[in-house]
């Protein structure tokens, strides 16, 4: 099955869980474990997160322990309210380096070894027991159909190929290792159940063999998934060790594993609502605070000084545009006619100097004509020579007689 494109994927120092506790009392069961693993030192502190608005349905535990002597492990467990049915567990539990399965399971950590926390969310069945497949095919698709969308536990099918006695009803979760044995749901189906279960698989691509076993992909697969590569053809149901079913469910966990729904919530969570530090990260923590307080401050500063500038620079500006203003000549009155440029009036100052005389000459030769009309009546069409002789031409002729 595909991968979805934007699933999380687990990092390798997370370890995921969800559960559902079906009894009642879960939150004085989780104080009463948590109180008797620290007096006994397995644990090396824990704290019930109070409730700041005392509205929140859900409760917090946290814890701390090591592995390894000296690897820190820190674990946040959220319970909800019940919604009938019991009350639904999510634990994310963050190593200061990769998980090593080997190391003990986190469920230890906050529930005793056996109880009524151990029963898978989604299904409802058990996490340390076998889990046969009911008799109903209806039940039996059903049952199947939400193991195989399941993110946060491995589901395991196993075929019993005959019935089984006392030896062959000894659970896979005792042969796991620690960190898996909290995180295995095991179904167990009937000889005459084969035909049905595998109608159920066809969906998940997965078929489980007559008397084998199988590892669902869960939703959405792990990266690298192949259903050959996690089935066993033979299950020997006789008490001793299912080597290779084991192997096969080592396997299947060391793969790289989406993170399920709902666990980067819870990671988010584990990683920035931590309550229960220690004096050395106390101390760091407000070393950051103050360290950021400073970065903001001194970001406040650079703007405050730039606007200080920008605020100056304006101010320069407008007086050096009111100091021309007042250097610049007085506007004239608005008037009716439309403005005329200076040039237009250069043009028309030449044309006058330039066609000066001509405008002059005509009205006197408008005034000769009317004196003319007044007079006495013109006996003939005057000739060129009358008109254009100047008065000195007559003396220069007389004289010349």
């Amino acid at each position: 099955m595909p991968t979805s494109p934007t699933a999380r994927p687990t990092p390798p120092t997370v370890w995921p869980a969800r559960g559902r506790h079906i009894g009642p009392d879960a939150e004085d069961v989780l104080r009463r474990t948590l109180r008797q693993l620290k007096d006994s030192q397995v644990i090396d502190d824990f704290l019930e997160v109070p409730d700041p608005g005392g509205e929140s349905p859900e409760r917090v535990f946290e814890a701390r322990w090591r592995v390894a002597d000296d690897v820190t492990v820190r674990a946040r467990l959220a319970l909800a309210p019940d919604q009938g049915g019991g009350r639904e567990w999510t634990l994310l539990a963050e190593a200061e380096q990769p998980w090593d399965p080997a190391w003990p399971s986190p469920v230890t950590r906050f529930w005793p070894e056996y109880g009524d926390w151990d029963h898978d969310a989604v299904t409802g069945l058990s996490l340390s027991r076998i889990n046969a497949l009911p008799e109903d095919d209806k039940d039996v698709r059903r049952v199947l159909r939400d193991a195989g969308r399941g993110g946060w536990c491995v589901h395991v099918v196993v075929h019993e190929a005959m019935t089984t006695d006392e030896r062959g009803q000894l659970p896979l979760a005792r042969w796991l290792s620690p960190s898996l044995r909290h995180r295995v749901v095991e179904h167990r189906a009937a000889p005459h159940q084969v035909r049905v279960v595998n109608w159920a698989l066809r969906e998940f691509d997965a078929e489980v063999p007559r008397g084998g076993a199988v590892v669902l992909p869960g939703t959405p697969a792990p990266s690298g998934y192949d259903a050959e590569d996690f089935t066993v053809r033979t299950v020997f149901l006789d008490g001793s060790e299912p080597v290779d079913l084991v192997a096969a469910v080592t396997r299947f966990a060391a793969l790289s594993r989406p993170l399920p729904d709902g666990a980067g919530e819870a990671l988010t969570a584990l990683r920035d609502d931590w309550h229960l530090l220690t004096l050395e990260e106390e101390l760091a923590r407000e070393r950051k605070r103050v360290a950021m307080y400073a970065e903001a401050l001194e970001a406040m500063t650079a703007s405050r000084d730039l606007y200080r500038e920008a605020t100056e620079r304006a101010h320069e500006a407008l007086a050096a545009y009111r100091e021309s203003a007042e250097a610049a000549p007085a506007a004239q009155p608005p008037s009716g006619k439309p403005a005329v440029s200076p040039f237009q009036q250069l043009a028309r100052t030449l044309e006058r100097f330039k066609g000066g005389p001509k405008a002059s000459s005509r009205p006197a030769a408008t005034d000769h004509g009317e004196e003319s009309a007044e007079g006495a009546p013109s006996t003939g069409p005057s000739t060129g020579t009358e008109l254009g002789s100047e008065p000195g031409a007559e003396r220069r002729g007389s004289d010349g007689a």
